[in-house]
């Protein structure tokens, strides 16, 4: 079974990496990429992959939201959220 995957990051050298370490596993497939969480969501509609990398903090939604409406259209997709917070406080 090979497991689809759609990466949802606003960083293309960050989705670039996931995908090249990913793909190296012969039983992952990326399936497709968004750069915010709109496209994320409409993706996740079109696509339906089994899990999605999703950062946090993306433009036009954020990826708690799309998280939320990804869930809601199809909830046997498993979300991973993956996010870097540089806080020196």
């Amino acid at each position: 079974m090979v497991i689809k995957i759609l990466l949802a990051d606003d960083h293309s050298v960050l989705r670039e990496g996931m995908r090249n370490l990913l793909e190296r596993e012969k039983d992952l497939k990326v399936v497709g990429e968004a750069d915010n969480g709109e496209e994320a969501v409409k993706l996740v509609s079109e696509l339906q992959p089994d899990v999605v990398l999703m950062d946090i903090v993306m433009p036009k939604l954020s990826g708690v939201e799309a998280t939320r409406q990804i869930k809601q259209i199809s909830p046997a997709t498993h979300i991973l959220i993956l996010t870097a917070y540089d806080d020196t406080s």
